[in-house]
């Protein structure tokens, strides 16, 4: 595997005018919030740590067909690591590649951590209701997830391990997981290819591993941009395709997909 794939690098420029890296949109998910899309395959999303200590909870299915999603275990095991960087390609459960990161200023993103509910919340922030806090309410991670996905008929049972972007948990020699506190500073960003036409759900609620007793999300800014028109595909000299022999089957698989 390159040595060059858990290096820190500068995110291309994205140009104002008319190119290939011309935004298309942009949105911030405010602190605690939470959002979903429908992301077609060759778009790309710049997502930045607007403040520092963000953490973005997402979930991702392919939309033509909601069984296939992300899988965690798949993701790991054939990149033979515990975390996400530059260079790593987000893997389905059929095999194929829905998303890859093609640049990281931060390193290391957690894969691991998995998402709080209601009752870690509670037990950590204490209860702040809508109807008393408005938008001051406390939201967790996994009933926000939850939300978005029932926007497009998906339930509880359709949520699966999630991305925590922004956040670090490292695995110690007896597996124990601990979270790296002040890990993302302002200004961290990646670049998040998408493969498939993709179902993205989002969620800025602290991480569970967070230590902090006070409850204090983060805002992440998202800038979308077209990678690769949609009836093409990545280059074969991509660094997600060519990291590994399983990327490069992978990504054959979602190529034949699309022919």
């Amino acid at each position: 595997m390159p040595s060059s794939l858990h290096a820190e690098f500068a995110l291309p420029e994205l140009s104002a005018g008319f190119s290939d890296r011309a935004p298309l949109w942009e949105t911030v998910i405010p602190a605690g919030a939470h959002w979903s899309g429908i992301l077609r395959r060759g778009l790309a999303l710049r997502i930045v740590d607007l403040e520092g200590g963000a953490n973005l909870a997402a979930v991702f299915h392919r939309q033509e067909d909601q069984l296939e999603r992300y899988n965690m275990a798949d993701t790991l095991k054939a990149q033979h690591t515990a975390h996400l960087t530059r260079g790593h390609a987000l893997h389905t459960d059929m095999g194929r590649v829905i998303a890859s990161i093609t640049a990281d200023t931060l390193g290391w993103h957690d894969p691991l951590g998995g998402v709080g509910d209601a009752a870690l919340f509670e037990r950590k922030y204490g209860v702040k209701r809508y109807q008393e806090h408005r938008n001051d309410m406390i939201r967790n991670g996994r009933d926000s997830l939850v939300l978005e996905l029932a926007k497009y008929g998906l339930g509880a049972r359709d949520l699966v391990a999630n991305v925590n972007f922004f956040s670090k948990v490292s695995v110690g020699e007896d597996g124990s997981l601990e979270y790296v506190p002040r890990h993302s500073q302002a200004g961290a960003a990646l670049d998040l290819r998408f493969e498939m036409n993709t179902l993205a759900a989002f969620s800025t609620a602290p991480h569970p591993l967070d230590p902090q007793r006070d409850y204090a999300p983060k805002p992440v800014k998202l800038i979308a941009w077209r990678a690769y028109a949609a009836d093409a595909r990545a280059p074969e000299d991509d660094l997600c395709r060519t990291s590994c022999a399983e990327n490069g089957r992978a990504f054959t698989n979602t190529d034949r997909l699309f022919a």
